[in-house]
């Protein structure tokens, strides 16, 4: 991991980045996308998550005692719909036990703010939980902060972002809102255009995901 800053992890494992130049590649079909998604999702996931908290146990083997850990936090994993499904698929797979809490948010293409559609969260969480918030870009900024603001309206103490690729700005826009967000991704890239996508990016993961 290469730390930019100390809230900033990019993930630099040369498995992580060969799928992430995959990703980027306009030639890349959608089933084999869909398939180095899955995979870049798992290892971006399971770096994201190296902090949990553990408590130690222990455990009988075949042939005698041994020291071992068990996770202790309560975890939620909040994608935003479409794309960030293919980043929670990845992550109940590494955690089968968190909870999954479904955001639904959608980009005015004439504003280029967030327009949230859908969001089923409780009246109240666990203040200690840790709060995954997936979305494979990280581009302007404003849906990762209207997921982000959901849980923070929740006194959720904990939240890290998780994604394939960023923009400067929108990590930004994240840190401006809230900055003890902790952010993973797999790149930093330039900059946004005049339409708010990420240069050079990978196009619209949602679309390149699903096909349409």
């Amino acid at each position: 991991m290469i730390a930019t800053d100390k809230r900033v992890q990019v993930a630099d494992h040369p498995l992580i980045q060969q799928c992430l130049t995959k990703l980027r590649d306009y030639q890349t079909p959608t089933s084999e996308f869909r398939l180095r998604a899955g995979q870049l999702s798992r290892l971006l996931v399971y770096e994201a998550m190296r902090n949990l908290g553990t408590r130690e146990i222990g455990v009988e083997t075949p042939v005698g005692s041994a020291k071992g850990i068990v996770l202790t936090d309560y975890v939620i994993l909040a994608p935003v719909l479409r794309a960030g499904l293919i980043l929670a698929e990845a992550a109940q797979k590494v955690l089968p036990t968190a909870r999954v809490y479904h955001v639904g948010l959608r980009r005015d293409e004439a504003t280029l703010q967030a327009i949230s559609y859908y969001a089923k969260l409780p009246e109240s969480l666990p203040s200690e939980c840790k709060v995954y918030v997936l979305d494979p870009m990280l581009a302007t900024g404003g849906s990762a902060v209207a997921a982000i603001s959901l849980f923070a309206k929740l006194k959720v103490s904990s939240i890290h972002l998780v994604c394939f690729v960023a923009s400067p700005e929108g990590i930004k826009h994240v840190h401006d809102k809230y900055p003890d967000v902790e952010i993973t991704t797999g790149a930093i890239d330039d900059c946004l255009n005049e339409h708010g996508y990420i240069i050079p990016g990978l196009g619209d993961a949602g679309d390149r995901l699903f096909g349409t």
